[in-house]
């Protein structure tokens, strides 16, 4: 009789499923209150699912871009195509807030602010629509002013609350920073007053003809850009010209105003942003306790004179939390949770458990190289082993940084020299070389794993050399064609071999480590930035569209050399020729905003009606936005240079080595196998390293590059917390101010 199929896996008890949540928020370091009901456990854990999360970002960022197919359009599509398009994004988004409203208790729901952002911004957005459509029916023009109002989804939905931490960032620096502007503003109207009685009349000119400091208000904006050094020393040469002596004056103003003020507004706003930071983390740091202290009490049994959670229910927990995580490195883990093998967790370690799983350690499987079981004589031989240790030393990494630095000279000089070229096949042939004896060395699997960024690069960008070079003398000796595109792909991927050297120097691979911690936090300042020049572009199309127009070189179109405004002739806009600098569709704004954004030349590419428009950007992504950028890429930067290990990554290390399990930092180094692991299992060659353990596995901390800055932030305020104190409650914790004292709570064993 056959055996009846297995059926479905029963569904784990509703405190486990509860628990589990908990546990899930905090190693997510989500703050979201949820109902407890069964029911809207299991939607909370839908609402949190990458897919709805995806989906979400996704109509988001489809609303956002069509603003390039509306008029006045990039790519223009027919009203009832952007309509519809735009109805159905606007649904998913009220999907999505009900779906949210379902899982949230009603009070927490309607007091939240972004949740009425988001009902206005979908109400504003539809009732524009429809009058919007219409009178375009009846066809009288009007403004999509609904468009201004898209940037709200980004920010306000529950997933982008990074974005909103930034905004929240401004909010609160924006006080200290009025005092400073106005003050800034106070000194440059009294240096443009100063200027006016200075030059006002003596009848100088400027190199295109025209008056010398004779507007106030004109000078009061030629200095506001001096302040920019956009236009120095441009703007001095008159006054210098007449008298050597008015150089003083200059100076004067740009040592005030660029160097101390501009440094001051850099000062402020670091100040403030640290000390909102702070307060931001202390928050996650005791939303993190207090939600992982909710998962002990559901899951706590008695024993003896205090509460554990049994062994069994702490496995079916981290199953349920981290599904993807090996047998192997949940045992590691439980190793480290339940030290003394007493068969269950005390609360002081299941609190840790949230920072256990985020920590990323690598399951290495100890296997031999395959030529070592095909042709285990000659692979185990002498000349082998000799050439194995050879290609392990660190000298024969130094030997190729060396070959490629010299490889980079060669990239530099002549190409049409013979020996020039001859030489470049001798540099493919060493990087070949390289990386045969690399394989020949270590496991072909481990080597080229799929996150084995540098192996992967390193051979992809050699091989393609290699064939676009022969490609590209088959077809010099051939025929009398030369494809410049082939030559081009050549060039790009010599220079390209270039960047792995990065990653050799110790310097530069602590400044790359860097670079990608951040960039997470780099991608919720690309929203940020993204938000406001969504705002500005449109506003600027509203503003100014059609007033600059785009004529081709040599065009016969009447005014076409004052870019179709007749107001700009003889200016420096259309002798600039930056005609192309307009408000005329969603990219051309975005462009021209950017251009505004690094400042250079800024001056040149506006035209008189929107001076007061352009100085309000500068004011708002120049000064306040770039400076909070600054701002994080310091602390960054401090947090890196600074921050040892945490004392959990301290404990697993040593349970590791404990265990008999570890590999020593010092003996993958060199293979580089272990630079971008991710943690799931890969092979690793047995030869020249640590000792197989019975087991056949090893276990390692994956790279520092893995630790982002909001955690590492987190950590080190976590260090100041009692492991014993429970914090303040979640209505508490949402309300701490960054100089509010942190109120103090009995713990659960003693409150009992």
């Amino acid at each position: 009789i056959p055996e009846p199929a297995p059926g479905p896996a029963p569904a784990p008890p509703p405190d486990l499923l509860l628990a589990a949540a908990f546990v899930s928020d905090a190693q997510y370091n989500r703050n979201i209150p949820f109902k407890t009901s069964p029911e809207a456990v299991r939607l909370y854990y839908l609402y949190n699912h990458w897919i709805m999360r995806t989906a979400t970002y996704f109509f988001i960022f489809l609303n956002l871009s069509l603003a390039l197919f509306e008029e006045p359009a990039v790519y223009p599509l027919p009203f009832l195509v952007t309509s519809v398009v735009e109805v159905l994004c606007l649904l998913v988004f009220f999907g999505r807030l009900t779906h949210f409203a379902k899982v949230t208790p009603r009070n927490v729901f309607w007091k939240d602010t972004k949740n009425i952002c988001i009902m206005v911004a979908i109400l504003l957005s539809l009732t524009d629509l429809a009058i919007y459509g219409i009178l375009r029916i009846y066809n009288v023009r009007s403004i999509r002013w609904s468009r201004i109002v898209r940037p709200i989804f980004l920010i306000n939905f529950a997933e982008s609350r990074q974005i909103r931490r930034a905004f929240r960032s401004i909010r609160n620096t924006l006080p200290e920073i009025t005092y400073v502007f106005l003050l800034f503003m106070f000194s440059l109207l009294m240096f443009s007053l100063m200027a006016l009685k200075l030059f006002g009349e003596r009848n100088l000119q400027t190199a295109e003809g025209l008056p010398y400091f004779r507007n106030y208000l004109e000078i009061v904006f030629d200095l506001y850009v001096l302040v920019t050094t956009a236009n120095s020393p441009d703007v001095m040469m008159p006054a210098f010209d007449f008298s050597s002596w008015y150089a003083l004056f200059f100076i004067a103003f740009v040592i005030v105003n660029t160097y101390i003020f501009m440094s001051l507004f850099l000062a402020v706003v670091y100040n403030n942003y640290k000390k909102h930071l702070k307060n931001e983390i202390r928050k996650l740091a005791y939303m993190k306790r207090r939600k992982m202290i909710e998962a002990f009490n559901l899951l706590k049994e008695e024993e003896g004179a205090q509460f554990v959670v049994r062994e069994a229910r702490w496995k079916q927990l981290v199953k349920l939390v981290a599904p993807d995580t090996s047998n192997s490195h949940r045992e590691l883990l439980l190793h480290i949770s339940d030290d003394e093998q007493k068969g269950f967790i005390d609360k002081k370690s299941f609190v840790q458990l949230a920072d256990l799983l985020n920590i990323q350690v690598i399951t290495l499987k100890i296997r031999s190289h395959p030529l070592g079981q095909w042709v285990p004589r000659m692979y185990q031989s002498a000349v082998s082993r000799f050439l194995r240790s050879m290609v392990r030393h660190r000298g024969f990494v130094w030997t190729y940084d060396v070959i490629i630095l010299i490889n980079a000279i060669f990239i530099a000089l002549d190409e049409e020299t013979p020996y020039i070229s001859y030489a470049e096949w001798v540099f493919l042939a060493l990087y070949i070389i390289e990386i045969l004896l690399k394989v020949y060395t270590y496991e072909p699997r481990a080597f080229f794993g799929k996150n084995q960024f540098w192996n992967w690069f390193d051979t992809l960008i050699i091989f393609a050399a290699l064939t676009a070079t022969i490609l590209n003398t088959t077809l010099k000796s051939t025929t009398k064609y030369n494809s410049q595109q082939i030559l081009d792909i050549v060039f790009i991927l010599r220079v390209l071999r270039l960047i792995r050297i990065v990653d050799s120097i110790q310097r530069f691979r602590v400044i790359m480590n860097t670079l990608i911690n951040i960039v997470p936090t780099m991608l919720t300042f690309g929203g940020l930035t993204l938000v406001v020049y969504c705002v500005f572009a449109i506003i600027g199309m509203e503003l100014f569209h059609g007033k600059i127009q785009y004529f081709p070189a040599n065009s016969n179109a009447p005014h076409a050399l004052e870019c179709g405004n007749p107001a700009l002739k003889d200016s420096l806009f259309a002798r600039g020729k930056y005609c192309k600098n307009n408000f005329n569709n969603f990219a051309s704004s975005f462009i021209v905003l950017m251009e505004l954004t690094v400042v250079n030349q800024w001056h040149d590419i506006l035209f008189q009606p929107a001076k007061l428009y352009f100085i309000a950007f500068h004011i708002v992504m120049v000064i306040i936005i770039v400076n909070i950028f600054v701002s994080f890429i310091l602390e960054a930067f401090f947090v890196e240079y600074s921050l040892e290990k945490s004392e959990v990554e301290t404990a697993i290390e040593q349970k590791i080595q404990e265990l008999g399990m570890g590999v020593q930092e010092d003996e993958l180094q060199d293979e580089q196998l272990l630079e971008n692991m991710e943690s799931s299992e890969h092979d690793l060659e047995g030869d020249g390293g640590a000792k197989p353990p019975s087991k056949g596995l090893v276990f390692k901390i994956a790279s520092k590059r893995y630790r982002t800055v909001d955690a590492l932030l987190q950590r080190m305020f976590e260090a100041e917390i009692p492991l014993e104190d429970e914090g303040p409650s979640f209505e508490e914790i949402l309300n701490l101010s960054p100089t509010a004292p942190v109120p103090s709570h009995p713990t659960s064993e003693s409150a009992a």
